[in-house]
């Protein structure tokens, strides 16, 4: 029988926590909830969790200080829970490592499409196999990168972006595509979270956007992978 998906809630509303825990049950999660940043650090640390859900708004540590010490210790998906949908919370939540972000008060079927769209970039992808290009290796199966042999710290929204443009080199992606393929969900307006992340991509690969190795911006259409593949 297939082990069920742990989902961490991370947010001081326990009213929430305990909606938030019955509904995912029913949709064949396994949920742990802690009410305090860092009661919820220790969950992570003892029971490694699938997914993150991390509300900003906390008591004594914000959800920014608690992303940016989740991923200093693992690319563990995180989605974080955004008052009023503020546009700056959701770009500093991107650039701290967040995968994906939701407005409160949402609507909880939403909030079980991102998890399903999250933890499925997750997963093995169809006919996974390694790529070379030059000093980068892909591994589609684990879901790794490295660099001169050496691995490269990506979050899970961070390699399936790589991959995406890795499987798609030589062709030209859209912005919205990408972000649809990433989110695989309707997404808004709202997606300068393309930007942040190739962005995060091209600091881990030592990638210069001005004269790129490796993935090249297109002005105003998107973004382009034009790695030279080992022979």
């Amino acid at each position: 029988m297939p082990t069920q998906p742990i989902i961490l809630i991370i947010d001081d509303d326990e009213r929430l926590n305990l909606l938030l825990k019955r509904f995912l049950r029913d949709f064949g999660f396994a949920t742990i909830a802690a009410a305090h940043p860092r009661e919820g650090l220790k969950l992570l640390r003892r029971k490694s969790p699938d997914l993150v859900i991390l509300d900003v708004m906390l008591p004594e540590m914000d959800g920014f200080s608690v992303c940016k010490a989740i991923r200093a210790e693992t690319a563990v998906p995180i989605i974080m829970l955004t008052a009023r949908g503020e546009v700056a919370d959701k770009v500093i939540g991107l650039e701290l490592g967040a995968d994906d972000y939701l407005a409160k008060p949402f609507e909880p079927r939403e909030l079980v499409a991102r998890i399903h769209a999250v933890l499925r970039r997750r997963a093995p992808s169809p006919g996974a196999s390694k790529a070379v290009f030059g000093e980068l290796e892909i591994d589609f199966e684990r879901r790794q990168a490295r660099l001169q042999g050496r691995p490269i710290e990506l979050t899970t929204n961070e390699f399936a972006a790589l991959a995406l443009l890795v499987r798609h080199a030589g062709k030209v992606l859209s912005r919205d595509q990408i972000l649809q393929e990433l989110r695989g969900i309707d997404c808004d307006a709202f997606n300068r979270s393309v930007d942040i992340t190739v962005s995060r991509i091209r600091q881990k690969l030592g990638d210069d956007p001005q004269s790129p190795a490796y993935i090249k911006t297109v002005w105003g259409t998107g973004y382009l992978f034009i790695g030279k593949k080992a022979a």
